[in-house]
């Protein structure tokens, strides 16, 4: 009898290690990393910020040397005041031929007035319907010529205008902001370097927001969806774990081989999916940590 329970015991032990759960999957903690570059060439005036220091989206970390732009950009400007400058009156510049018409009409309603009486001559007033004509023809040919050196001196002062404008975004574009709110995970440039467009300045993340990159078979895609919460599990090494809440966000579309470092619940199955999972870091996550995902 004795025996028997012994052994009712030992079974009894079994069955409770068989049922603690393991984990359904593993991966690496990751972060979406931004590398920011130089959107402007010349020489780093300032550049004030180091590894592991945080940042917020749009403010200004450093500046690029401007100095030529900005004198490029006082000389168009000035450039564009003085065509501007230039154009023409054309009220003040035709007002003398409006004046010779507006005179020869009243004249001639003069002489018109002379014909009723028959102290005037005919030819007189056609004289001065065809001087009249004259002068009307003049003052279109004026307006039409002043009109088009108008719009022209208008079109090389929008010309102008707009390239003042580019390069006041080129002025803008050498101070250097992260597009992000994050850490600064390297840096790649020093104050006093020269710097070009396209050149790498910075790298930055946002460790607040990590995601756990997991790997599951194509027997587990049926019990997960995005949106399902889980559980992570933080693995520090040794005894040292910690527990979050996690969030799925995106499951891969294809399957792909096993990563080597992935270890998968099946591991007899050589394809698996890719899936990310969001996660809050307390501060204690770091990129490239292992994690171990637990399905409800």
């Amino acid at each position: 009898m004795k025996h028997i329970l012994i052994s009712v015991a030992a079974a009894g032990m079994l069955v409770a290690c068989g049922d603690k759960k393991t984990f359904d999957a593993t991966g690496t903690f990751e972060a979406t990393e931004i590398v920011v570059s130089s959107e402007a060439a010349g020489r780093i005036l300032r550049f004030d910020v180091e590894e592991g220091q945080p940042v917020e989206a749009g403010a200004e970390t450093g500046v690029i040397d401007s100095l030529p732009l900005h004198l490029q950009y006082r000389q168009v400007r000035a450039q564009q005041a003085a065509l501007l400058k230039s154009r023409p009156d054309i009220q003040k510049q035709v007002v003398s031929l409006r004046e010779q018409i507006a005179n020869q009409k009243s004249e001639l309603e003069r002489v018109r007035n002379l014909l009723k009486d028959g102290a005037a001559a005919p030819k007189q007033a056609d004289d001065m319907e065809a001087r009249i004509r004259v002068l009307e023809g003049e003052l279109s040919a004026a307006l039409s010529t002043l009109g088009n050196n108008t719009a022209a001196l208008d079109e090389n002062a929008a010309a102008l205008d707009a390239q003042a404008e580019l390069l006041a975004d080129r002025i803008r574009r050498c101070r250097i902001v992260s597009p992000v709110s994050g850490t600064v995970l390297v840096k790649y440039a020093q104050a006093g370097e020269m710097t070009a467009v396209g050149k790498p300045l910075m790298k930055v993340a946002d460790l607040e927001n990590l995601s756990l990159r997991a790997y599951f078979t194509s027997e587990q895609l049926a019990a997960i969806q995005v949106g399902d919460s889980v559980r992570v599990t933080a693995d520090f090494g040794g005894d040292t774990r910690f527990d979050y809440g996690g969030r799925i966000t995106w499951i891969a579309s294809e399957s792909e081989f096993t990563p080597k470092t992935i270890q998968t619940r099946n591991s007899r199955s050589n394809l698996v999916y890719a899936v990310k999972i969001a996660v809050k870091n307390d501060g204690r996550l770091k990129i490239g940590l292992s994690g171990e995902v637990f399905l409800p």
